[in-house]
Formats: structure tokens, sequence, C-alpha cells
């Protein structure tokens, strides 16, 4: 018990020394999260360029809102969805949607395997950043971060049909990537 009580204390003097702007605690609350929010941002982005904006617009969020923060929480669940809704306003401000209405398209299925799976991170990172940002919004939200169809469509602006819509053609284009890519590999190995 004393040991839980320490740890709430000092978390609670870290995040003060934040709040009032302590260079070394920013710092430190920046190195410490750096790492494992620069992926989240690449995930959404275009490129190495616009991750690293959004991770940086991101972080003065963090910095600017730690007030907000409850002592006692998860630090890094509270980070990360401050992360995702700056990658949400950044495809925003970025990019312009086309709003068509996409009640009727047809479902696309296959039942092929999935070649998503065989593939390395640093590939299917690559794969992601070739999708418009619409479809990369959508994927990212919809099967990295766990969103329903219902929050994607509040988040992005856009009906649950076309956030069903985008999925799958997200997923339909991801394939096409891939298995070009694939074949492209087999042609230059021969």
């Amino acid at each position: 018990m004393e040991l839980i009580l320490k740890k709430s204390l000092e978390e609670k003097d870290f995040i003060h020394a934040c709040i009032c702007k302590e260079t070394w605690a920013l710092k430190k609350l920046y190195e410490d999260h750096y790492s494992m929010m620069y992926p989240m941002c690449m995930r959404y982005a275009n490129n190495n360029d616009d991750a690293l904006d959004i991770l940086h617009d991101g972080f003065i969020k963090v910095f600017n809102n730690l007030e907000k923060y409850q002592v006692g929480t998860s630090l890094i669940a509270w980070i990360k969805r401050i992360m995702v809704n700056t990658a949400i306003d950044y495809y925003r401000k970025e990019t312009r949607r086309r709003t068509t209405d996409l009640d009727h398209v047809l479902d696309i299925t296959n039942d092929e395997p999935d070649v998503i799976s065989a593939m390395t991170a640093e590939e299917l990172l690559e794969a992601l950043q070739k999708l418009s940002p619409a479809y990369r919004s959508v994927f990212n939200m919809y099967v990295i971060e766990g969103y329903s169809h219902r929050e994607l469509a509040e988040q992005l602006g856009i009906t649950e049909s076309t956030s069903r819509s985008n999925l799958v053609k997200a997923r339909h284009k991801l394939k096409e990537i891939i298995t070009a890519r694939m074949e492209f590999s087999i042609k230059n190995a021969d």
C-alpha cells in the first residue's frame, strides 16, 4: 500500500512539474513517450515529415492540456488518444475529402489467405502510406486502434456506410499493393 501511494505522489509531482512548464519534466515526458507515439503517427501520415508534424503537434497539445489529465489513470492511453485526435485533425486540415455517400457499395470479399500477415512491419507501413488519407485513416482507426464505424463516422465527419466502404476499399487496395509487390519480387528473383 505504501508503494502505491508513493508512486501516485511521484506521478502527481511529475505532472505538476510538467504543468509548471519545468523544462526537465517536459523533456522527460517527451523522451519517455516519443518512441511509442512516433510509429502510431507514421501509420496516419503520408511520410516521415508529416508524422513528425503530427507527433510534435500532439505533444504540444499534451503539454498544454496536462491539467486535464487525472493522476492515477493511464498516462500512455491519455497521450495516445491525443495523438490519434491530432492525426485526425491533421487529416482534416490537409485533405479535401470527397463526401459521396456510398450506401449501395457492395462488399468486396475474398477467400484467399491473408497476405498482410506474411509482411514485415516496415513493408506493411510502406503499403499503408500508399493508401489515400481517407482510406489510411479509416484502416488505422478501425483495424489498429479499434474504433467502431460509428466512432469513425463521428470523428471523421462521414457516414457509417462511408466508413465501412472506405475500410473495404482500403483492404482491397492494400491487397493490390502487396500483391503487386510480391509479383515484382518473384519476377525479379527469376
